[in-house]
């Protein structure tokens, strides 16, 4: 089968017909290109949506992710990213395989076709010429025998005439030979001229023409199988990150199964435990003998009465803090969190220290490693002096060791109190805890505890006397705590463990190996109250100094 032989006579439709498959040749580069935009929409689309559901970074909302519900959604969150990111390599596969590719040979056919369709009109044409000749000889060759026929008869006319001269007769016969002469050569060419037509005509249908309609065929079949290449490479392409898209699935259905619903439920009691016992029974109040009427320990009159005399004393009181009280009301208001984040409950607060701890040991860890390469440097310098200048570090490995002198006495610090926490060190009471948190807080926390104070026997909170009621309790515990009228008398002396900075209002800063006197001892929440001189006096961690008591100093009995 040839389009040569077969549709010899069909150049127009054969030309219509190409034309036609480079027009389904570019449409189908627009669909795949169109496509691609598709998949590029559909993944810009899925990695926003990805984003949006991102936690914020330092928010409440990436402490919420430590659940394996919402780890299980994180992970779903970015396996949709890496899902996102397989059909953006559809897109660029398809770009650069498919699209530039075929438009490139869409280009080349274009030029084949140009080429091809060229040569036969060319052909064409020069058939079309040689039948032109072939008639105007044909034509000449009918004139020349029609001129010469009449001629004859002229000849033939004259001569019968008996009127007519000789010369006349000679002169018509000799226009008779010269036309006969001429319709001979007429005949000669057009008899020649007629070969050479026919051998022309019969090259051009049965050469010419199929060889250049067998290269139109061949150029139109490898179109044809181009297409199905490029078909069969769309798929191709969508299969290869079949398996991709699989495994971000399968880690979507793995993050699934790893959600554990006892775990969150450990976190939830890990996140809000506050490490106090619940409350005891409340002792029944009897009314009937007013004269004689006992007041409950955990009362309201109780605590009003005799908040003064334990805040003076360090007594512990007898009520418990209440769960479900808004103790954090007006501290809220007032005052910001502690430094030893006393204001949270111990469990909480053990966290926050425990915490805390753990980022000083990194920064630790951190200029350690700064200084170890200091030094690195510096031997660098002493063995290779055109190198640099070893004194120059010095200064900075000066400081980077005194940065790390800090955060280890910063470090001891918060370790002290997770001590303290963690039973280490004797357990605060609720007036010492309100006594540091007024120091380190700037009163916050004693505002907050005493409102704590107040609770009646049934753990309700009377908000109406809130206001007044707490200030005047805050006045009161303060003026007890730093009445200067009555200097208190040395129990004892106590030398400094280590440097310690007080910073917070009722602190006073001490140096390693400084000896002072103590005017009243450690009451169970960790601090000491020392004094230098007669004007400079104030609270030290119990465990940056280290006491000794003179039992017999004056006063001495009153503080133990």
């Amino acid at each position: 089968m040839s389009w040569g032989i077969e549709l010899w006579d069909q150049f127009d439709n054969l030309e219509k017909h190409t034309q036609w498959g480079i027009d389904i040749l570019e449409k189908y580069i627009k669909f795949v290109k169109e496509r691609t935009e598709i998949e590029l929409s559909y993944a810009k689309q899925l990695r926003n949506l990805s984003k949006k559901y991102q936690p914020k970074k330092n928010s409440k909302e990436e402490e919420e992710y430590r659940y394996t519900a919402c780890k299980a959604f994180l992970s779903t969150l970015n396996e949709m990213n890496d899902y996102a990111g397989q059909h953006e390599v559809i897109s660029e596969n398809m770009t650069s395989q498919i699209i530039v590719e075929l438009a490139r040979y869409v280009q080349e056919l274009k030029q084949e076709r140009k080429s091809h369709f060229h040569d036969g009109r060319k052909a064409q044409q020069h058939i079309e010429t040689c039948w032109k000749q072939l008639e105007s000889s044909k034509r000449r060759f009918e004139r020349d025998c029609k001129e010469a026929d009449r001629a004859q008869q002229y000849f033939e006319k004259m001569d019968a005439d008996i009127n007519v001269t000789k010369a006349d007769v000679e002169k018509a016969r000799q226009q008779a030979q010269t036309r006969h002469q001429m319709a001979e050569d007429s005949k000669a060419d057009y008899s020649s001229i007629l070969q050479k037509f026919n051998h022309e005509q019969h090259a051009y249908y049965h050469t010419h023409i199929p060889s250049i309609f067998q290269k139109i065929q061949e150029m139109e079949e490898r179109r044809i199988v181009r297409i199905g290449e490029s078909v069969k490479t769309y798929a191709e392409l969508d299969r290869q990150v079949i398996p991709i898209i699989g495994k971000c699935l399968d880690g979507i259905v793995k993050a699934a199964e790893s959600i554990d619903p006892k775990n969150d439920s450990q976190l939830v009691v890990e996140a809000y435990k506050s490490g106090f016992e619940p409350p005891g029974d409340i002792e029944f109040e009897d009314y009937t003998q007013p004269m004689k009427r006992t007041v409950s320990d955990n009362s309201l009159s109780n605590s009003r009465g005799e908040g003064k005399s334990e805040l003076k004393f360090g007594g512990k009181s007898k009520g418990k803090l209440w769960p479900f009280i808004k103790k954090n009301k007006l501290s809220l208001k007032l005052g910001a969190t502690p430094e030893d984040f006393s204001n949270l409950p111990p469990e909480q607060r053990r966290k926050k220290l425990q915490q805390k701890v753990d980022e000083l040991n990194k920064e630790i860890q951190k200029e350690m490693d700064q200084r170890d390469a200091i030094t690195k440097m510096k031997d660098v310098y002493l063995k290779n002096p055109q190198m640099g200048d070893p004194a120059s570090l010095d200064h900075k490995l000066a400081e980077v060791s005194q940065n790390i002198e800090k955060l280890r006495l910063e470090t001891q610090k918060f370790e002290a109190w997770l001590a303290e926490v963690e039973g280490r060190l004797p357990a605060r009471s609720d007036q010492a805890r309100r006594q540091s948190g007024m120091y380190e807080a700037q009163n916050a926390p004693s505002v907050n505890n005493c409102a704590q104070d107040r609770e009646s026997p049934d753990g309700s909170y009377t908000e109406e006397q809130s206001q007044e009621s707490e200030v005047k309790v805050l006045a009161t515990d303060f003026d007890d705590e730093f009445d200067d009228e009555e200097p208190l008398p040395a129990i004892g002396t106590c030398k400094a463990l280590y440097t310690f900075e007080g910073q917070n209002e009722g602190t006073i800063s001490v140096v390693e190996g400084e000896t002072l006197y103590v005017i009243e001892e450690d009451k169970g929440d960790g601090w000491t109250r020392i004094r230098r001189n007669e004007d400079e006096e104030g609270y030290v961690p119990t465990s940056y100094v280290e006491v000794y008591l003179d039992k017999n100093a004056k006063g001495a009995k009153t503080y133990i």
